[in-house]
């Protein structure tokens, strides 16, 4: 391998290296602790969806991403956060049938990260670093 070569290709890989650890240091990552406390049985075929929106009118357009469980209690990990202030918030379809890409269906059990329900807490992180928050949801709120 001639010099030349050898120089290209170490400037690449530090080059690469250097955009790597750049793109890791922006990262922004929210880990949402779930607790689903209602009647419904939480499996494999009903699931909790969590959704990360990028505006507190969680109506008004469909979630920057949406992540599931299969458990009443479990996390969920948002690792590639792109605007903050955030929001969260949880949905469990009681049908089955419910693929979290179109509106809940009626009877949709709701919870949302907020100390003051029905107004969505901001949620913001910095790049660099993760923020942990937790739902804890019931029946008591459901779509109609």
């Amino acid at each position: 391998m001639s010099k030349h070569l050898r120089l290209t290709l170490g400037l690449f890989v530090l080059f690469a290296a250097s955009i790597a650890a750049q793109s890791s240091a922006d990262k922004r990552t929210i880990q949402v602790d779930i607790s689903y406390t209602g009647s419904g049985t939480v499996d494999a075929g009903h699931k909790i969806y969590v959704a990360l929106w990028d505006s507190s009118d969680m109506s008004g357009g469909p979630p920057a991403e949406v992540k599931s469980l299969d458990s009443k209690k479990g996390t969920v990990t948002f690792s590639a956060v792109q605007r903050v202030p955030a929001y969260v918030s949880a949905a469990y379809d009681p049908t089955g049938h419910w693929d979290a890409q179109t509106p809940p269906p009626s009877g949709t059990s709701l919870g949302m990260y907020s100390k003051n329900p029905p107004n969505p807490d901001a949620i913001n992180v910095a790049p660099g670093k993760t923020v942990k928050v937790a739902i804890t949801f019931d029946d008591a709120v459901k779509v109609p």
